[in-house]
Formats: C-alpha cells, structure tokens, sequence
C-alpha cells in the first residue's frame, strides 16, 4: 500500500476532479487519496497475460475484461481503486464507453508485489466484498507462481482455491475460464 499524499480529506467528486489533472494514478479510499507505486517487468507481464487471455476468452460474450486503468467504485465505503484486471458483465455498465469507473465487476485480479500483497490481501479484499457482484477474487503472485482464487459461495461466504506452481490448474468459474497459473505469468 502506498502512502497517502499530503492533503486535506476529499469528497469522492473533488478527488475525481483532481485526479483528472494528474499524470500518474491514485485510489481513494473513503476522503484519502493513495500514490500508486510503479510496478515491475514481472508485475506488468502477469497483468497483460491475465488480461489478454480472459480478453480473448470472453471475446464474444456479454463480460469484458479491462486492465490497469479502469477503476472499481466501493460505493459502500467511498472507495475507488485500480485493480490490475478487472471483468465486467452488466450491459448498463458497458454501455457508456466514456464512463469512469465500474461499480458491478464480476472478476477482479491483483497482481501481488512486495510493497502492495499485505494490502491486497486484507484491506483492499474487505473493500471488494462489499460488492454485491464481485463472484471471484484473484491473486496473482509472480515471483511465488501461486494463484489464489476467494469464489463467493452460495451461502455468500468466501473460499480459497489456491493454486501452486506453473503447470497447476486454475478456475475462474463464474467467467468459465479454465487454464495453468503459467497462463498468466508470461
């Protein structure tokens, strides 16, 4: 997680005004605005190989997957956040190709590094439960080559399917994806 830069606390319209003027991106979390580090080669490779191997799974269907510069609105806590992929499936949503966040994602992917896995495990995790429409969870640990899916139950409970090492299996069931972790690390 990121620092919070040095300002007074905005509302959620004032942050995304101010947001629109800048050169690099920032969350915002419930008044307090958050630099977003740099990533690595390993961390852009897993996010572009994630992206574009559900973008081409999905490719004809009704979700969309988007990478690093779309956000998810929390309405529930005033959040905004830039995961690394994001999968999308409500038409109203797609509609507008000019909105500025998504507030029904269905699928979001972090990649993990150093500076951010504590936060994405844990705070950003309890942020994205608050969606409604969030069925599946993923992290994505480049240097580890594990991938742990969180998949909402029907007893609206969170599970962990973890998967280990290049050649294991890894299931999106609510996109109907089915791949190796190494799928997503290239």
């Amino acid at each position: 997680m990121s620092f919070p830069l040095p300002n007074t606390p905005l509302t959620a319209a004032e942050y995304l005004e101010w947001e629109a003027t800048q050169e690099t991106r920032s969350e915002f979390i419930n008044g307090q605005v958050y630099a977003m580090a740099g990533g690595t080669l390993a961390h852009n490779a897993a996010t572009l190989a994630t992206g574009a191997s559900l973008r081409q799974h999905l490719k004809g269907g009704p979700c969309r997957a988007f990478v690093s510069d779309v956000r998810v609105q929390v309405h529930s806590s005033n959040s905004y956040f830039y995961p690394d992929v994001v999968v999308a499936c409500q038409p109203t949503e797609l509609a507008d190709p000019q909105s500025i966040a998504l507030a029904e994602p269905k699928v979001i992917v972090e990649v993990l590094s150093p500076s951010t896995a504590a936060f994405d495990r844990g705070g950003k995790f309890a942020h994205y439960r608050l969606l409604d429409s969030l069925q599946e969870y993923v992290l994505i640990d480049p240097d580890t080559a594990q991938v742990d899916v969180f998949r909402r139950n029907a007893a609206n409970r969170w599970e962990l399917f973890p998967s280990m090492g290049a050649s294991a299996s890894v299931e999106l069931a609510s996109v109907g994806w089915v791949g190796v972790v190494g799928d997503w690390l290239e």
